[in-house]
């Protein structure tokens, strides 16, 4: 017995790693589904050394294991349809019975967890589709009302899909008797309407089975989406950087409410950025971001806080109170820009680096152990005369750091014919002030930058249909 486990540890590990591996005594006690401290007991008792059986295993189990299928068919599907209580979320798995998801389906079946209960789907008592499926259910089943709902409509409705899917075609005919399935089905407490249970969890099982076959999704769908999705019981969504160009617009004046009223007048458009200037967040810290998030929740808000020292302790007190990026000013010492680019990166927000008054940018970021996510051009507003913003350094960057990912935001004194020769010579990020704040009319005012670029003009959703 002991040694057919071992045998079976390995076999495993060699499924993993591509390679043989020595089998261990707690891999192989959990083959036996014991404790390992029951197996040294066991080991001691019968005076049984487990290196020994080890050593008799090598050749046997790469000959067997020679003779397995490379890849055992493992999918995955997801899908949510519905609305109210009765929605449904199905999340399943489908694959061999000899592979991981039949031993998760033998395990499932075996080992009954209070509230959740696997129980295998039928069409009707009597009746279970192929691929046999384990319908588990997600939430705490603790009152026959509930039970009910699961071992009803439910059921059938899973089971139904599955036998559907097979006679469409979504599941190969040729592969019913190889494949199991396990379906984690979601049943809301307050859920009453059986035909709309039933409804929504066919829909779900069946779209959760068609992208389970079809691989959904793809890379190019999950990186089109990540930015534009809005998760439903989350009610806001995340925006990332990675689409420029983009409109910063810095709120300097030292005024919450004022700041408030010009968010409410400022056009909704997925190319803009709202910046804490360092004057409102100097008379209301950094809390000042999620006083305006009340007013803007899908926003991207940046904090600039002109960091000089304790990089970290400045990025930690922004992260704190939602801020998706930083600035740091390119004058802090070397060891203090280190820290705070560091610390962004942990905490998984953007990490800026401000060049006003440093002389070589170039020289400067050459210094830095890691890259900030945007550098900033810029030219202080006691300076502003002219026209000129240092643009030329724009391309000089990217060929210096071509091997880097990283944006490049000009800023100091913008109006719509700089923004427009900044993003000619390949500027990511225009930042304007004045221009917009202290404008009568700051929603023409902003979609003066906007009409700069076909790109700027055009909403993430303008042309979306349908949303999953």
């Amino acid at each position: 017995m002991l040694t057919d486990a071992a045998r079976r540890e390995m076999q495993e590990r060699i499924r993993a790693k591509g390679k043989p591996t020595k089998p261990t005594v707690s891999g192989t006690a959990k083959i036996l589904n014991i404790h390992r401290d029951t197996l040294y007991t066991w080991l001691k008792e019968f005076n049984v050394d487990f290196d020994d059986i080890c050593k008799q295993l090598p050749m046997k189990v790469l000959s067997e294991t020679a003779e397995m299928p490379g890849k055992y068919t493992y999918l995955i599907g997801e899908a949510l349809v519905g609305e109210g209580n009765e929605v449904a979320h199905i999340d399943l798995l489908m694959g061999d019975k000899d592979g991981p998801v039949g031993e998760a389906f033998a395990q499932g079946l075996s080992n009954l967890s209070m509230g959740h209960t696997p129980l295998l789907a039928v069409i009707r008592p009597n009746l279970p589709p192929k691929p046999h499926t384990l319908l588990v259910p997600k939430v705490t089943v603790n009152r026959f009302e509930d039970a009910n709902k699961i071992f009803g409509p439910a059921q059938a409705a899973v089971a139904k899909a599955v036998a559907d899917a097979v006679e469409e075609g979504i599941i190969p005919k040729e592969k019913v008797d190889d494949w199991v399935i396990i379906c984690s089905v979601f049943m809301h407490p307050q859920a009453s309407d059986y035909r709309k249970i039933y409804h929504y969890n066919y829909g779900a099982t069946k779209l959760a089975l068609k992208r389970a076959l079809a691989k959904y999704p793809s890379l190019e769908k999950v990186f089109y989406d990540k930015d534009r999705a809005k998760h439903p019981i989350m009610g806001f969504r995340v925006p990332r950087l990675w689409r420029p160009p983009y409109l910063q617009i810095s709120l300097d004046i030292p005024d919450l409410d004022k700041n408030k009223k010009i968010i409410a007048q400022i056009p909704r458009s997925d190319r803009i950025i709202l910046e804490a200037g360092t004057p409102l967040i100097k008379r209301y810290g950094t809390r000042v971001i999620s006083d305006l998030r009340d007013v803007a929740k899908d926003v991207f808000f940046i904090a600039d806080l002109k960091t000089l020292d304790v990089g970290k302790v400045e990025v930690d007190l922004a992260y704190d109170e939602t801020a998706d990026a930083v600035i740091a000013a390119g004058l802090a010492p070397e060891e203090t820009l280190n820290a705070f680019i560091h610390e962004a990166k942990r905490l998984g927000i953007y990490a800026v680096v401000d060049m006003l008054n440093v002389d070589d940018p170039i020289k400067k970021l050459k210094t830095l152990r890691e890259f900030p996510d945007v550098v900033i051009l810029h030219r202080g507003i006691d300076e502003e005369s002219g026209r000129t913003i240092g643009l030329e350094l724009i391309p000089e960057l990217r060929k210096t750091f071509s091997d880097k990912r990283f944006l490049i935001a000009v800023a100091g004194g913008i109006v719509p014919e700089t923004a427009k020769e900044a993003l000619e010579k390949g500027a990511d990020i225009i930042i304007v002030g004045r221009y917009i704040t202290q404008s009568k009319d700051i929603e023409r005012a902003v979609r003066e930058f906007l009409e700069l670029t076909p790109s700027m003009r055009e909403d993430i959703d303008l042309f979306r249909v349908h949303v999953e």
